[in-house]
């Protein structure tokens, strides 16, 4: 790997464990200020809102502006996320500020792998990637709970400015206060990613020919016979990922008593799998045979079921490494299929976007509904099992569109394939 992934690496790591340890933070800010349940399930969607409506202006940002630089200011951004935070605007609008930050990261941050890397490299690139940022979210979220906790939050409150009053009197506001110095390191490593000889593309001229733009290249991808596979997946995989951040605290609560804190840290062992199934399939799967993977979307749909009869820690712990395990093994390969059609299409930083716009179009769904039926009383055991057979049956469907485009483009679907097997630059 060239020297400027590392550094893209140490960015991304201290970026995406401040946004999860945040998660944390604000969820346990909204139950001590006595916020309803709906409320801190909102916080996912909330989070998805800017990916989405941002999706035609931040991948031909990324694109026309050095990465690094985007990175920097998607930062800056997500500071003042956590400062709103902290001087009274609703924490559900504050979290949405923090998700306008993600939505300019992230084609910056995926966009600058493909100018980096050759397509070769791709999938190894993804795997150390998403294990890092699984990584991140494991410690993100076992970071944000101890930080709540009673010993670091009182640390964190003894901290005093001189003649300043902070107006930081709660855990989950000293842990807010504490992300902005996490983002201040993520910027530090910003400010060092290499520029790229990638040529950058300019903006067009108003937001109408920006959004015609962003809609043909999301026809494009749909329409190319490998992106539509990869897309579908990714799409589905991070919707319901995304979701069950907050599930699994609802099911932990209802499960086995758990609190904010405790259940931060079965967020992680779920991460944990995610990271190691995301390495092995660095390694085990080539580009080519990305598409190998997709029966795994079906069981993994499936097993999401046998966690409503589970009510023992023994069992939840290694249960929720393999659900994570079979995940991580299955978005890594999908991931790097997407992003190489999608640079051959269109341009890193625009495929990117298009792929944000549908993966967090579908978190926002599948959030609202969420949020919905928590407002109506829906128990976190039916989320799950509706979620669940939602996986398994829209996998399934996809793996079926793709044994379609086996059977009637099979010229064109080799062709593609011919290309990530031989496109070494």
């Amino acid at each position: 790997m060239k020297k400027g992934f590392y550094t893209i690496m140490s960015a991304q790591f201290f970026s995406s464990l401040a946004d999860n340890a945040l998660f944390v933070a604000a969820v346990e800010l909204l139950r001590t200020s006595g916020a309803a349940e709906w409320q801190r399930a909102a916080l996912v969607p909330m989070f998805a809102l800017f990916y989405v409506v941002l999706a035609p202006f931040v991948g031909a940002f990324a694109d026309a502006v050095p990465k690094g630089k985007v990175m920097f200011i998607s930062n800056t951004i997500k500071v003042l996320g956590c400062l709103s935070m902290l001087v009274g605007v609703h924490p559900l609008i504050a979290y949405a500020i923090v998700g306008l930050g993600a939505a300019a990261y992230s084609p910056a941050k995926y966009g600058i792998l493909t100018e980096l890397l050759p397509p070769s490299q791709l999938v190894k690139a993804n795997g150390w990637i998403e294990g890092l940022t699984i990584a991140s979210i494991i410690l993100g979220a076992v970071f944000g709970g101890q930080l709540i906790g009673a010993k670091a939050s009182a640390v964190l409150l003894a901290i005093d400015v001189p003649f300043i009053d902070t107006g930081i009197d709660t855990p989950p506001e000293a842990a807010i206060a504490f992300m902005v110095v996490l983002y201040f390191i993520a910027a530090l490593f910003n400010l060092r990613i290499p520029r790229t000889e990638a040529p950058l593309q300019p903006i067009a001229h108003s937001a109408t020919d920006l959004v015609r733009e962003f809609a043909a290249c999301n026809s494009r991808l749909w329409q190319d016979k490998l992106g539509q596979i990869s897309l579908g997946m990714t799409t589905l995989f991070w919707g319901v990922s995304g979701n069950m951040r907050y599930i699994v605290f609802a099911w932990a609560a209802a499960a086995l008593g758990y609190g904010t804190t405790q259940a931060s840290a079965l967020a992680g062992v779920v991460a944990i799998g995610t990271a190691v199934g995301a390495v092995v399939a660095s390694v085990a799967v080539r580009l080519d045979k990305a598409t190998s993977v997709i029966p795994l979307g079906i069981g993994m749909g499936l097993l999401m079921l046998v966690l409503n009869f589970i009510d023992n820690l023994y069992l939840a712990i290694p249960f929720l490494i393999l659900l994570g395990g079979i995940g991580g093994y299955l978005v890594v390969p999908m991931n790097a299929l997407l992003q190489h059609r999608g640079h051959n299409l269109m341009g890193a930083g625009r495929s990117i976007a298009v792929q944000n716009f549908n993966e967090q179009a579908c978190i926002l769904g599948l959030g609202a509904l969420y949020t919905m039926l928590t407002r109506f009383g829906t128990s976190a055991f039916g989320s799950i099992t509706i979620f669940g057979l939602l996986v398994a049956g829209i996998m399934w469907v996809v793996g079926r569109w793709h044994a379609h485009n086996k059977r009637e483009h099979t010229e064109e679907l080799e062709r593609l394939l011919a290309i990530a097997r031989s496109d070494k630059h």
